[in-house]
């Protein structure tokens, strides 16, 4: 199957959305596999569903098992591994279940409530950090909108609200608009994100009149942003630049959150090309991930923290002033630290997010030894 065969922008995103391959049977008619590797895959399957839309299998060359978009989305023997050379894992790296309210909604930072919006997303990335729940039942999604629009109003510390998941553009129009609108209403609010990845992974979705002239409405009432997710500039395709340019001309600021990825964009040259051509299509990078401590994630893409300072610091004697904004960062359980770099031996860091209630560990810098294989830091 090849891209340019399909006009992705004329079909029907939920139509479109059965033609998903969400088996090993039907991966193999698209990928080759011997007899082992398709046992071992049905395993994986089994512990993480697989779900990758044509469009998104058509960005990998079949013939390199090496590809960077096949890593992304296509199921690994690695990920039967739950613990590995990289060290411990998690389940809930982040630690999202300390901030749970219920309903769906997290609130971790006292200016910033997350909603969980849907457990489904276009595509299951494989390097995900909600990988235990994405794609499954849980009870950790939105099931009452009213109740956690009671919620931000109920606290008005709270001045943005992320709508995320999972990925809320899998929602229909109609629910989005009765989850969207109560929060324009909200005037202690000064903004709204949606995270999203359909515009890499699921473009078709932004073809869609009724979902863009429903975000521009809301626009006009509050300001929205759309955080997106290309790892790669192999992600950033005609169809992608399209989407990304009617979001663009709803008036939506769309800022990019990648994942340094092992075997997907761990070099400068990955990262410089990532950069530089988000910013050509109109994608302000923002943050580069370092991977989280997953389980069945960790052992396979995370690379040890000081090579990823030495990539990021090649990156960015490349890139222009816009190239370089973004932050390298460490989503910690104690909260967001961006990676500064290395200080005779040791790594720098400066928290730019704290939990509620520890204020008064915002802005600090933290000077910490770090060993040679070291993919996360400890407190």
């Amino acid at each position: 199957m090849q891209s340019e065969t399909i006009n992705w922008a004329e079909l029907d995103w939920k139509e479109e959305l059965s033609n998903s391959i969400v088996s090993i049977d039907q991966l193999k008619e698209y990928i080759a596999m011997d007899e082992e590797e398709e046992k071992k895959l049905r395993e994986v399957v089994k512990v993480h569903p697989m779900k990758i839309p044509r469009y998104y299998l058509s960005l990998v060359n079949p013939d390199d098992p090496h590809d960077p978009v096949r890593k992304m989305c296509l199921p690994d023997t690695n990920e039967l591994i739950v613990a590995g050379s990289m060290g411990e894992t998690t389940k809930d790296p982040y630690g999202d279940d300390k901030h749970d309210k219920g309903n769906g909604v997290l609130h971790k930072y006292d200016y910033t409530a997350l909603i969980v919006a849907t457990e489904f997303c276009a595509m299951y990335c494989r390097h995900c950090f909600r990988k235990r729940m994405v794609g499954k039942p849980n009870n950790q999604t939105l099931k009452d909108f009213a109740a956690a629009t009671c919620y931000v109003a109920e606290h008005p510390e709270i001045r943005n609200v992320v709508i995320s998941g999972g990925d809320p553009m899998m929602l229909p129009n109609s629910v989005l608009r009765q989850m969207l609108m109560p929060l324009a209403e909200i005037d202690t609010l000064d903004f709204v994100r949606i995270g999203s990845r359909t515009p890499v992974t699921y473009p078709i979705r932004l073809f869609d009149d009724e979902l863009m002239d429903l975000l521009a409405e809301f626009n006009e009432k509050k300001t929205l942003y759309f955080p997106t997710h290309f790892n790669h500039a192999n992600e950033i395709t005609p169809t992608a630049t399209k989407a990304i340019k009617r979001l663009r001309h709803a008036g939506i600021t769309v800022n990019n959150q990648a994942v340094l990825l092992r075997g997907v964009n761990d070099s400068a040259e990955a990262i410089r090309d990532l950069m530089s051509n988000s910013l050509r299509i109109g994608v302000n990078p923002y943050y580069l991930y370092q991977c989280m401590p997953v389980a069945r994630v960790r052992h396979h893409f995370q690379i040890p923290l000081k090579q990823g300072i030495e990539i990021v610091d090649r990156a960015k004697q490349w890139l222009d002033g816009y190239g370089k904004r973004f932050k390298f960062i460490i989503g910690h359980d104690i909260g967001k630290l961006e990676i500064c770099g290395m200080s005779e031996g040791k790594i720098v860091l400066k928290q730019i997010h704290a939990r509620s209630g520890h204020s008064d560990q915002a802005s600090r810098v933290i000077i910490q030894d770090l060993d040679d294989k070291a993919g996360w830091v400890n407190f």
